[in-house]
């Protein structure tokens, strides 16, 4: 069985971007009903079909294949929710990856980091760029950002 032990903050300013490549991503839900989501990615030049399960604390059932980029990008077109437009950074400190995601589309002007961890007690550094912890909040997912714009939400 897949788990993935995830944290999720807020990036505070732009010191992360002196490291790591910009991958384009471009997601979107098959289903995303609170209880499972299952997501077809393009990622670059790959494609990936995700299956998660509910979160429990930082953790949740996560399945994730590799499909061919064209069966990819056919599967985004059965997408009845919109699609997340993103691009990923990798970025190394101290010895852990962090993924940074800087969206775009109707999310523009968000970034987020998020770590996966070996388990929920697992101690860890943090880079002076990341700020307010949002692990957990639901308004933070790719799910819910898909259906309701980071640019929509009330300032």
């Amino acid at each position: 069985m897949g788990v993935e032990i995830e944290r999720k903050y807020l990036v505070s300013n732009d010191d992360w971007r002196k490291s790591g490549i910009p991958v384009h991503y471009v997601q979107g839900y098959l289903v995303a009903d609170g209880e499972r989501t299952v997501r077809v990615r393009v990622a670059g030049s790959n494609g990936y079909l995700t299956i998660k399960g509910i979160s429990q604390g930082f953790s949740r059932k996560e399945f994730e294949y590799p499909v061919p980029v064209n069966e990819a990008l056919e599967m985004l077109e059965l997408c009845s929710i919109p699609v997340i437009d993103k691009y990923r950074t990798r970025v190394l400190f101290e010895g852990k990856i962090w993924e940074v995601d800087e969206f775009e589309g109707e999310n523009k002007g968000l970034i987020m980091a998020e770590i996966e961890l070996e388990s929920e007690n697992e101690i860890f550094l943090v880079p002076s760029w990341i700020g307010k912890d949002v692990t957990g909040d639901f308004r933070y997912y790719n799910s819910y950002l898909a259906m309701n714009p980071f640019q929509a939400w009330p300032k």
